[in-house]
């Protein structure tokens, strides 16, 4: 008999473990709901008999289980398609303000394709009551990543962040009028190529720290993960290009660029750090 490590299935790359001080060892991750004591590692028959004991010393499984979609949206992801489709099944894992929404992508015969991105009369940011002030492009290389980012929220003279943020998103979540779009900025984000992870998590004080991770396809696949996503001020906010193309984003700000509302988070990853040779060289 030989004992082999299970992969958790909550397990990630960023996934951290501890032992409880006095029992079984625990999950830190917050969305996960293994009770304690099921991470030790089963007793296993001798399938794997024929392998050097190093090797099975070594060895672990892939756990194949299906988690929740709420749990998957707060820890490995989910496609942009669950986050629609399956909405009703999120409200306890979404964050509050955050939008995603379908886009149609139009194949135009011999010459390409063509995507809307937002009407100011009608569509998903006419529903919120939200008008970009400024629009842009950016373009990641391929294997890239850039954030977290984030923009500080505006709140009212008098009032508590959290006493804020309970009423614009818990007491009166439908009041878009309440939200100050032109004091703080929101992003509304399209990808127009490339296949984008990303990773939201909120950081506005009393709401619940929730993270949402997703992958979106750009126009150039067109299918039901053609997504755009708004994302509050308050929320920090990271994107990772995935596969061998470059990532090409058009997004709208509901302020004009500020230097002071442009926010970093674990951000070392967008450094390019000189070869160490090169920087011993240059002293």
């Amino acid at each position: 008999m030989v004992r082999i490590r299970h992969q958790h299935p909550c397990a990630q790359p960023d996934a951290s473990w501890q032992l409880a001080p006095q029992g079984p060892a625990r999950c830190k991750l917050a969305a996960c709901t293994t009770a304690p004591g099921s991470l030790n590692m089963p007793a296993m028959s001798d399938l794997w008999h024929a392998l050097k004991p190093d090797a099975r010393e070594q060895l672990a499984q892939r756990n194949y289980s299906q988690n929740s979609p709420a749990e998957r949206l707060a820890t490995s992801g989910v496609e942009a398609r669950e986050l629609i489709a399956k909405r009703s099944e999120l409200e306890a894992a979404w964050i509050p303000g955050v939008e995603v929404f379908p886009r149609t992508i139009h194949p135009q015969r011999h010459r390409g394709v063509f995507g809307e991105l937002a009407r100011m009369d009608e569509g998903p940011l006419h529903a919120i009551g939200m008008r970009p002030r400024q629009w842009a492009t950016a373009r990641m290389f391929a294997a890239t990543a850039k954030g977290f980012h984030i923009h500080p929220p505006h709140i009212p003279g008098g009032t508590a962040p959290e006493a804020w943020f309970r009423r614009l998103f818990i007491e009166e979540p439908g009041n878009f009028s309440l939200r100050p779009y032109d004091r703080e900025q929101w992003d509304a984000m399209f990808f127009v190529q490339g296949n984008v992870e990303m990773i939201l998590v909120d950081e506005r004080a009393g709401m619940p720290r929730r993270v949402m991770r997703f992958i979106i396809e750009g126009d150039d696949q067109r299918g039901p993960n053609n997504t755009g996503v708004v994302i509050p001020a308050g929320v920090a906010h990271a994107l990772r290009a995935e596969g061998s193309r470059d990532a090409i984003m058009v997004y709208g700000t509901t302020t004009t660029f500020q230097p002071d509302f442009e926010g970093r988070i674990a951000a070392d990853i967008e450094s390019a750090p000189l070869p160490a040779e090169w920087q011993r060289y240059l002293g």
